[in-house]
């Protein structure tokens, strides 16, 4: 069974994304290292970056085959692969598995066994970030099968939580794209590498 860890900027990009549109279902892909560096165990998933697909219409569509497609590419070229999918609902007390969260998420689990499902908790959201909010779930059987709660998923939760409630407070969120901003202007980009710099920053 592998251990899932999340970096910093995984986590930071996930929150970010569920704070800019609190009123609406998000989702995207968690990437890892195509090939695992020399201090991550072999049983270890380290998800080392995400990238925001959508907000309010999250189904499969033809829309979300591009997308993949086009992130399936600028992985090949970072050398990374799309190994995990996450999900916040649109209502502020529902962070459980519905069919759209299964259904994609074993797609990707279809090329990258080990890969995760993460369900982000809206009650917990909070500009202080004090405690993770999120559950994490593995394919059992064909089935999506929670991980104990208790778990540590994160590389580094103290450096987590300091750089999460620091872009929260500078409400990094406002200029985080995804997908769908993507569309909307093709000069937006989806790898959102200004965040990605305020992140790197801050750690």
């Amino acid at each position: 069974m592998p251990v899932f860890k999340l970096t910093t900027q995984a986590y930071c990009k996930m929150i970010l994304h569920s704070a800019k549109h609190p009123a609406c279902s998000v989702n995207g892909v968690l990437v890892a290292e195509k090939h695992k560096r020399k201090d991550v165990p072999q049983h270890q998933v380290l998800f080392v970056d995400c990238i925001p697909l959508f907000h309010g219409a999250i189904a499969l569509s033809p829309v979300l085959e591009v997308a993949l497609t086009l992130i399936d590419t600028w992985c090949k070229e970072n050398s990374y692969v799309i190994a995990g999918y996450y999900q916040g609902n649109e209502r502020l007390k529902d962070n459980s598995l519905n069919p759209v969260a299964e259904r994609i998420a074993s797609r990707i689990a279809e090329g990258y066994s080990d890969a995760a499902l993460i369900m982000v908790d809206n009650s917990r959201l909070s500009v202080e970030c004090i405690v993770p909010s999120l559950h994490v779930y593995e394919p059992h059987d064909n089935r999506w099968k929670a991980r104990d709660p208790h778990e540590d998923v994160f590389e580094d939760w103290p450096e987590a939580q300091r750089v999460t409630s620091s872009l929260m407070n500078n409400r990094a969120y406002d200029t985080l794209v995804d997908f769908d901003s993507h569309l909307d202007d093709l000069r937006n980009d989806w790898a959102n590498p200004e965040i990605n710099k305020s992140i790197i920053h801050l750690c």
